[in-house]
């Protein structure tokens, strides 16, 4: 598609590249594409400009923050084209003691050719502003903002027009989402050429908003390099799960084990086996704690429950398909006996919560294993702290696999999926909504019955992923996010893992 197509009007692309190669590549991209550096920074302001006015039609005072470089350079051209077009238009300037990059430099000379004088970073900002363009500082960040970027992020933050952010919202790292000081609040961003994944996991939930793209009429030429890693969206459902057979029948669809609920966390166990029920499971086994037993049967009836004992996790062991283990698991004598049982297991398995702790107590490496650690969990299972692991999310989950093997699911928001294979996945979907008890247990059953139903390890990971935030952003729809319940979930499942009952996404 042309860059003249409008980035309201686009999809997000599946591909996700780093900013370091994007910016290493970029000339050659102008060259084999028989265009200039600068006329790629011209398309950027413009795509940018149109969005803009799509997005606030009434907006006629703008203020356009452009830093030293060619994030700045885009800035100047939003400014020149508002400019033309009537609108009351004020450039903060930062300046320093090096040149401007040759494009920026040509595009401030553009600017500047009406003889407007652009403010210095301390100069107060005109009254009535009503809309701020953030073209402070690109993708190639890897520090905190200084002086005068960081006091500039401060006050555009605390001003009550809405900040439009240029490429990536200044102060987020493009390549880890990671936010070192002080960084822009955008309430949307729109981005150049390729999503980068510093814009979908880590802080970036908090700080892109309604995120666009505009690939710039390069991608054709993007399609010859393969993307390194991969956006998840509820579109790819459809290539995951394919309508069933009419002739299926349960034993088609796996035999799911689910092994935990120990003394007070029976909630847990039962989410997770009612999950994995209704996401398409033939059959679903549970070894909970006598306590629940019978509770779980009358509360699901559909589920085959029993006791934890020696003799029944060697029987289902030998009658399951696939393994999950760790909901409400705990960390006694009961749950190490039931996990080295189980351990040694050449099934598909999934460990979680305590499977986890456990196994960052005694690390030993599976190939058949699906690990589901949040943060904290993580941080256990490499031994450092949380805010290392949440400072790179992508490596953290690469980290994962090389330890322990098979797929590692990161969760958290902007959830990352690392396979032994190499794989790289960034979930773009869920809501904050999701931030509460229970979330992870049915995410495991979900998974779990996604490998019962005969998917790959990392695809059933994929897929479970993205139908568990999908069906979290459709209650958030109806009704927000707060008070969301994990057992909320269970009747909007199944829409989710039949996709062909899923309509349409619209763009905005």
């Amino acid at each position: 598609m042309p860059h003249t197509i409008p980035a309201h009007q686009r999809r997000l692309p599946d591909c996700v590249y780093p900013p370091d190669w994007l910016r290493r590549e970029e000339p050659d991209a102008a060259r084999q594409t028989g265009t200039t550096l600068y006329a790629l920074m011209q398309r950027a302001g413009e795509a940018a400009y149109q969005y803009a006015r799509h997005r606030y039609p009434n907006a006629r005072r703008w203020l356009v923050l452009c830093g030293h470089g060619n994030n700045g350079g885009d800035g100047y051209v939003v400014a020149t084209l508002a400019r033309a077009a009537g609108i009351e238009t004020t450039v903060v300037a930062c300046r320093a003691a090096r040149p401007l990059p040759e494009e920026a430099q040509c595009a401030y000379a553009t600017w500047q050719k009406e003889g407007d004088m652009a403010l210095t970073p301390d100069a107060p900002w005109p009254d009535g502003i009503d809309l701020i363009i953030d073209g402070l500082l690109g993708t190639g960040l890897s520090s905190a903002p200084r002086a005068p970027y960081d006091a500039l992020i401060a006050r555009a933050n605390a001003h009550g027009a809405p900040v439009l952010a240029l490429d990536i919202p200044s102060g987020l790292n493009a390549q880890t989402g990671a936010c070192a000081g002080e960084t822009i609040v955008a309430a949307c961003t729109v981005t150049f050429i390729a999503l980068k994944p510093g814009l979908l996991t880590g802080r970036a939930r908090a700080c892109v908003g309604t995120l666009r793209y505009a690939d710039l009429d390069l991608s054709s030429w993007l399609q010859q390099h393969s993307a390194p890693m991969r956006r998840l969206s509820r579109e790819h459902l459809p290539g995951w799960l394919t309508p069933r057979s009419p002739l299926a029948h349960k034993g088609d669809h796996g035999r799911v084990l689910l092994v935990g609920g120990n003394a007070g966390m029976g909630g847990a166990i039962a989410m997770a086996g009612e999950a994995a029920l209704r996401s398409g499971a033939g059959l679903v086994r549970v070894l909970t704690h006598m306590q629940y037993a019978a509770a779980l049967l009358m509360a699901r009836p559909e589920l085959m429950v029993q006791a934890l004992s020696d003799a029944s996790l060697r029987e289902g062991l030998d009658w399951a398909d696939v393994v999950v283990i760790g909901p409400g698991l705990g960390q006694d004598g009961w749950a190490k006996s039931a996990l080295r049982a189980v351990e040694n297991c050449n099934k598909p398995m999934l460990w979680d919560a305590d499977a986890l702790n456990l196994l960052a107590m005694s690390p030993f490496k599976r190939q058949n294993r699906i690990l589901t650690p949040h943060p904290g969990e993580a941080a256990r299972l490499l031994n450092c702290r949380v805010a290392e692991i949440e400072s790179d999310r992508l490596l953290a989950a690469q980290r994962l696999v090389q330890r322990y093997g098979g797929t590692v699911v990161l969760k958290g928001a902007g959830t990352v999926i690392a396979d032994e294979s190499d794989a790289l996945a960034l979930v773009d979907v869920g809501n904050p909504g999701m931030a509460s008890g229970g979330m992870g247990d049915v995410l495991s059953g979900i998974i779990g019955a996604l490998l019962g139903q005969k998917l790959s390890r990392y695809a059933a990971a994929c897929a479970g992923c993205v139908v568990h935030g999908a069906a979290a952003d459709a209650l958030a729809e109806q009704r927000g996010t707060r008070g969301m319940l994990a057992t909320d979930l269970m009747p909007v499942l199944s829409r989710y893992v039949n996709p062909e009952w899923i309509p349409l996404e619209k763009t905005e």
